[in-house]
C-alpha cells in the first residue's frame, strides 16, 4: 500500500468522547466471582482482563459503583472464571442488572462450584480458573479502577492446555477459545497461526 492510499484511508477518531465504541477490538471475556456481604455469591462479567506481567498476576477493569469493587476491598479475594462459547447465554444472563434490594437472583440459577482456597465459586463448564489474592487497586482512571490480584490456585480443562505431543492449532482447533469482540459482539476462535516471532526476541 502507498503512502497517499494508507492516508486516505486514516480518519481522525472523536476523542470528545470514549474512543473505545467507534471500532472493534479482541477481548477475552471472563466472570469475576466475588462474595456479598451477607455471603450470596456475585458474578460478573469483565472483558478488559489482562496478565499483569509475566508471573502469576492478573487484572481487570472495574468501578466502585459495582459490588464487584466493594466486595474485593472487604474480602480480599476473588475468582476468574474462562468460559466457553457455548456458555454465551450463561455470560450474558450474569450481566443481568441487580434488583432494586441489591441481589442478582440470577447468579442463583448458574451452576458453580467452590473454589479451594478462597472463598469464592466457579462457573461450572468453563476451561480455566483462577482463584486470587488482592494485590492492590489503582484508582484515577476517570470513574474506573484497575483492580490486580495474585494468582494462588489455577485449573484447567485439560482439553484446553498446551501439551508438547500435541500441535497448537489442533488444540486451538478442538477446543475453541471464547473471544469478545467491543463493543457488543462475540466470535469462536478455532484457527489460528503461529506467530512470525524474530529469532532473537525475548520476554
Amino acid at each position: 500500500m502507498n503512502e497517499s492510499s494508507t492516508k486516505n484511508n486514516i480518519v481522525d477518531v472523536d476523542t470528545s468522547v470514549p474512543v473505545w465504541d467507534q471500532f472493534f477490538t479482541v477481548a477475552p471475556l471472563v466472570l469475576v466471582g466475588t462474595t456479598e456481604e451477607d455471603g450470596s455469591l456475585d458474578l460478573a462479567p469483565k472483558h478488559m482482563v489482562t496478565p499483569m506481567g509475566w508471573q502469576n498476576y492478573f487484572g481487570f477493569v472495574c468501578t466502585p459503583r459495582h459490588a464487584t469493587c466493594g466486595n474485593i476491598e472487604r474480602s480480599g479475594v476473588f475468582t476468574v472464571s474462562y468460559p466457553k462459547p457455548s456458555q454465551v447465554l450463561i455470560t450474558s444472563l450474569a450481566a443481568s442488572p441487580r434488583e432494586k434490594q441489591g441481589g442478582k437472583p440470577i447468579v442463583d440459577y448458574l451452576e458453580t462450584f467452590p473454589a479451594k482456597h478462597v472463598d469464592g465459586r466457579f462457573i461450572e463448564d468453563g476451561y480455566l480458573f483462577f482463584e486470587c489474592r488482592h494485590y492492590k487497586t489503582i484508582d484515577g482512571f476517570g470513574e474506573n479502577c484497575l483492580i490486580t490480584g495474585e494468582i494462588i490456585a489455577a485449573y484447567a480443562d485439560d482439553n484446553f492446555l498446551r501439551h508438547a505431543e500435541a500441535d497448537d492449532q489442533e488444540t486451538i482447533h478442538d477446543s475453541p477459545l471464547f473471544a469478545y469482540l467491543a463493543p457488543g459482539r462475540f466470535a469462536t476462535i478455532d484457527r489460528s497461526n503461529a506467530f512470525p516471532f524474530p529469532e532473537s526476541m525475548k520476554k
